[in-house]
């Protein structure tokens, strides 16, 4: 049986084992108990998932010292970060314990029976009900957020709908705690966790699961849709996969502050070692003085970076393999390339992961808006604007957003705010869905709608239930906010 390592990535030694491979049938039986557990899980209602949500957050904070250590020596992200990402995890934990007691998610809607302009209309009450059991992959760049205890995690339990977590072979040892820390206070069969490849083939195939969240590359999740694609019912796969992120910065706001536009983007793109999916990849700078102030100061703040550790060896080996760089022990030397936007390479529009970015240089408006066509779809698109300048942020604006699920304007993409407006997604290759996997509304991935019709008031849900009025509905087609 293959086993589990855990490797410490600023050794590359490995340190302990933390499982053996999970088997196909033992796939199966976490997978048959998540079944079992979604109608008790639906059954808390709105209020005990709530408080489950809260009691998870809890407990993770109770472990706060030993999960940090332990993500710390496998990730090499830093106590600072981790700590901080923990916090994220938890507030995110609490976020949709307040999005179920808000009930609004619910879009719950009453259509009494009635006459209309086309007939006579029966009585019609629809709500989103949870989809069922979910599998979650966890990431290799963020160990907590989004993974075994992130996002994805926390919006299918606030949904109903278990989850069996697929543990990252970058962090296993830290999947397991967490795993171990969430199902000691959640019902029976709400967590299961499964190791290894193969296993999350086998995971994503069975039957009991109902949807799938992921995060990674384009090439794992197109080997997870494929395993969908055979199955005799296919099932929502909702994936975070690539993004470039680009940047624009105006003339105006070359000339106003280019020295500290130039720090704060290579401060963007080398965070966590360049290893988030919202690293700007590549930037859209004037020709002229202006700019060269920008690349400058940008070069001056590289060189003051040391190489930086990689998530594992493999993400290493790729960085160097992209970069033309040499092998620095699982490090990866942070770097800056230019290119003009006339003539971008394809190796300039194309995520790289680890502290790498580009800097394309544009003599003119047509030049930037020509490059800007080019372009693949992002998570993001950012703007810097000069004081008071809006024309030409205004229609670089109305030019991405079609390509980008979050656009920004004078500020760096790399932070994600959990928040109820928040989106994190974008058109394919960014994403496959038009879903978010942060805020509030990441808890409509896992649900789906249901109408009762004419249906007895006992056999209701209560939040369909005339005089119910804790949460918003839609009555009459009229919008009613609770009371």
């Amino acid at each position: 049986m293959t086993t589990v390592p855990s490797i410490d990535p600023r050794t590359g030694v490995t340190v302990e084992i933390v499982a053996d491979e999970t088997t196909t049938d033992q796939v199966g039986e976490i997978c048959a108990a998540a079944l079992d557990a979604a109608g008790p899980l639906e059954s808390l209602g709105r209020d005990g998932r709530a408080a489950l949500l809260d009691d998870l957050a809890t407990a993770l904070e109770a472990q706060r010292e030993r999960i940090v250590a332990v993500a710390d020596r496998e990730t090499a992200l830093g106590a600072a970060r981790l700590n901080g990402e923990l916090t994220r995890t938890c507030y995110q934990l609490r976020l949709f314990a307040d999005v179920l007691r808000d009930g609004g998610y619910l879009e719950a809607a009453i259509d009494h029976a009635g006459e209309t302009p086309m007939g006579p209309r029966p009585d019609l009450r629809r709500m989103l009900v949870p989809i069922g059991p979910v599998a979650v992959f966890g990431a290799s760049n963020f160990p907590l957020a989004f993974s075994v205890p992130g996002g994805d995690t926390a919006s299918a339990i606030a949904a109903g709908s278990p989850v069996v977590l697929k543990a990252h072979h970058s962090h296993p040892a830290t999947s397991q705690l967490c795993y171990e820390i969430l199902a000691a206070v959640a019902p029976a069969g709400t967590f299961g966790i499964v190791h290894g490849l193969q296993a999350g083939a086998d995971l994503v195939a069975h039957p009991a699961i109902r949807a799938v969240g992921f995060t990674g590359s384009p090439a794992g999740a197109r080997a997870l849709l494929a395993v969908i694609e055979k199955r005799p019912e296919p099932i929502p796969f909702f994936g975070e996969l690539s993004s470039l992120n680009p940047v624009v910065v105006t003339p105006a706001a070359a000339a106003d502050r280019a020295e500290r536009i130039g720090a704060e983007f290579a401060a963007s793109f080398t965070l966590g070692a360049g290893q988030f999916c919202t690293k700007p990849g590549l930037a859209f700078v004037p020709d002229g003085p202006a700019g060269d102030a920008v690349v400058a100061a940008a070069r001056a703040a590289l060189a003051e970076m040391s190489p930086m550790v990689m998530l594992n060896a493999g993400i290493a080996t790729a960085y160097h393999r992209s970069t033309a760089t040499g092998d620095d022990a699982g490090r990866g030397v942070p770097l800056l390339f230019t290119a003009t936007a006339r003539d971008l390479p394809p190796e300039a529009i194309e995520e790289r992961f680890g502290p790498v970015s580009v800097i394309a240089r544009y003599s003119g408006e047509e030049d930037l808006f020509a490059a800007i066509a080019t372009l693949p779809p992002s998570l993001t698109a950012t703007v810097h604007r000069g004081p008071g300048e809006t024309a030409l942020p205004a229609e670089l604006a109305r030019r991405f957003r079609p390509h980008a699920g979050r656009l920004i304007f004078d500020g760096y993409p790399t932070g994600v705010a959990v928040a109820w407006a928040q989106h994190h997604g974008g058109p394919w290759p960014a994403t496959n869905t038009q879903h978010t996997s942060v805020g509030a509304t990441a808890i409509r991935r896992f649900l789906r709608p249901v109408t009762w019709q004419n249906a007895p008031t006992d056999l209701l849900p209560a939040e369909l239930r005339d005089g119910y009025d804790t949460i918003p509905r839609r009555i009459d087609g009229v919008f009613r906010a609770r009371l």
